[in-house]
């Protein structure tokens, strides 16, 4: 009994004893606590906020650049101007019926200023859809499309095309309405979705984007009369038939009345200028996502046999962006393209802003449009 009991009162003083001890840790290191980690944790948020906030930015350009390079322009004997987009490696570009109407043979401009010849393999009279095969692009990786899963209201999306001609056009809206049905004769539109990013005569045939995951939801064909309203076909209801088209071409084209649904733009070329102006641009749009491979393929090959890819690509590698605050272009016997740009760089571990006055002459080269040469000076 009298052992039962000391071992009882040494049990209870080891327990006094880490309470007290508990005590006057707690006492002693918990206000240090609350008092320096709250400083650490904010260091942490800002830290993360710095952090997250470019890169959200910068995956929705990344998003933007790589699907564009896969948006192209479709032409036709009659200077209709429509967009469309690759879906498969096989070359296969999907656009609207309406933009491919009434022909056989089209030309297709990619991003780069490429051209290719192309063929319509497959056409509906009733779905405002058709496959265009571009040989030129066979091989190549293709955007990844929704082939199942059916956007919702809210959801953000991109519109990618040449609305009016002016090629690799962005615009950015939601969701704004499903299941619509209306009639452009001769086609039948059936759960389209409603978009509030703004389209136009132009954009017909190109993707729409989901932007958050790069994928493509649907096919842009149709604006409203009235109202930044656009309609666009939604891809699963439409991709059976296009691969379809793709495994077994059609062999002969059903005869429909050239741009039926009246929404391919009808107008002239672009104009040298404009195309000068868009590949500079699109130059410094390329080195701004550090697609060094694209923006060295937009210089000529004199420039190219002067400078290595990793000569070009080391020379920008202090470049974090580029914002390009005015351009000019000017045509006589050259096409001279001059802009003054804003870069902001790495110096010393540190960033700075430099403004520049560039200066690019932009000519043909087997009849794609390039830089050919260029020099650049520091301004105040």
């Amino acid at each position: 009994m009298k052992k039962q009991w000391i071992i009882s009162c040494i049990a209870t003083m080891m327990i006094w004893g880490a309470a007290a001890y508990g005590f006057t840790f707690v006492k002693r290191s918990v206000p240090d606590q609350l008092n320096a980690p709250s400083t650490i944790l904010a260091g942490e948020l800002i830290a993360s906020e710095e952090v997250s906030t470019p890169a959200e930015s910068k995956e929705l350009k990344e998003i933007i650049h790589e699907t564009q390079k896969l948006v192209v322009q479709i032409e036709t004997a009659n200077d209709s101007l429509g967009s469309g987009f690759l879906y498969n490696d096989q070359g296969d570009v999907v656009t609207n019926a309406h933009v491919v109407a009434g022909a056989t043979d089209v030309q297709v401009k990619t991003t780069d200023n490429r051209e290719f010849a192309g063929k319509v393999i497959g056409i509906s009279e009733s779905t405002d859809v058709a496959v265009v095969r571009v040989d030129g692009l066979k091989g190549t990786e293709p955007l990844k499309v929704s082939r199942e899963q059916f956007a919702e209201i809210g959801d953000e999306v991109l519109a990618l095309g040449s609305p009016l001609g002016f090629q690799n056009t962005v615009t950015t809206g939601i969701i704004s309405g499903v299941n619509r049905d209306f009639e452009l004769p001769p086609y039948h539109f059936e759960d389209a979705y409603q978009i509030s990013a703004p389209i136009a005569p132009g954009n017909s045939g190109g993707p729409l984007i989901n932007s958050d995951t790069g994928e493509v939801l649907g096919i842009n064909s149709a604006e409203a009369d009235q109202g930044s309203i656009g309609f666009s076909i939604p891809l699963p209801n439409v991709i059976t038939l296009i691969e379809g088209w793709s495994k077994a071409p059609m062999t002969t084209l059903p005869n429909i009345v050239e741009n039926a649904a009246g929404y391919a733009y009808d107008g002239e070329r672009d104009l040298d200028e404009d195309l000068a102006e868009y590949l500079v641009s699109y130059f410094y749009d390329s080195l701004n996502v550090q697609d060094y491979v694209t923006a060295y393929s937009l210089i000529g090959s004199s420039w190219q046999g002067k400078t290595s890819y990793e000569s070009f690509r080391e020379g920008y590698l202090d470049t974090k962006s580029v914002v390009i605050d005015d351009l000019i272009v000017k045509t006589e016997e050259d096409t001279i393209v001059t802009a003054i740009i804003t870069a902001e760089e790495r110096k010393n571990g540190s960033h700075t802003y430099s403004k520049y006055k560039v200066t690019y002459a932009v000519g043909y080269e087997n009849d794609q449009m390039k830089i050919l040469s260029g020099k650049g000076e520091v301004i105040d």
